[in-house]
């Protein structure tokens, strides 16, 4: 290239935030978000993981809370990988997403395992209390990428 120094762009940084109704329809237009934000090729993780763990986070707001208005989704997208929150209006901590059960999920139940799948295929997970009730969270890092020989 004749000492010609070729910059590329620097991955840039993405937030979606979005209000979603507090009804179980709120799951496909969430993992559809999560699926559009992690397009891009500079804004990679696992979109798979993002869109499962995003439904399993959205499900529980819908199921497990009052229906006292819309949840929110926000989906942060780093060269680094993603996170994505679930806003919902109970103060309440999710049961045992951060302090797992000892005991074996029924295997002959429906549910039961959605804090479960986030505690093992997010790199980290967690709550917060927000003004109006509470945060979800889950991260999860960006796809090594194979080095050059």
């Amino acid at each position: 290239m004749n000492g010609t120094t070729v910059h590329e762009r620097p991955p840039t940084s993405a937030s979606w935030r979005i209000a979603l109704p507090h009804t179980t329809a709120a799951v496909p237009v969430a993992r559809a978000l999560v699926r559009t934000a992690l397009t891009a090729p500079e804004h990679a993780a696992d979109r798979d993981t993002a869109e499962l763990l995003t439904a399993e986070l959205v499900a529980n707001a819908v199921e497990h809370t009052a229906g006292r208005g819309p949840i929110e989704l926000v989906v942060d997208v780093r060269p680094t990988g993603c996170q994505v929150e679930v806003h919902d209006p109970d103060p309440a901590p999710p049961g045992d997403l951060t302090h797992p059960s000892t005991e074996e999920p029924d295997v002959w139940q429906e549910g039961g395992r959605g804090l479960l799948l986030i505690r093992a295929l997010s790199s980290s997970c967690g709550h917060r209390p927000t003004e109006s009730g509470k945060a979800v969270w889950f991260r999860l890092p960006a796809p090594r990428q194979p080095r050059p020989f």
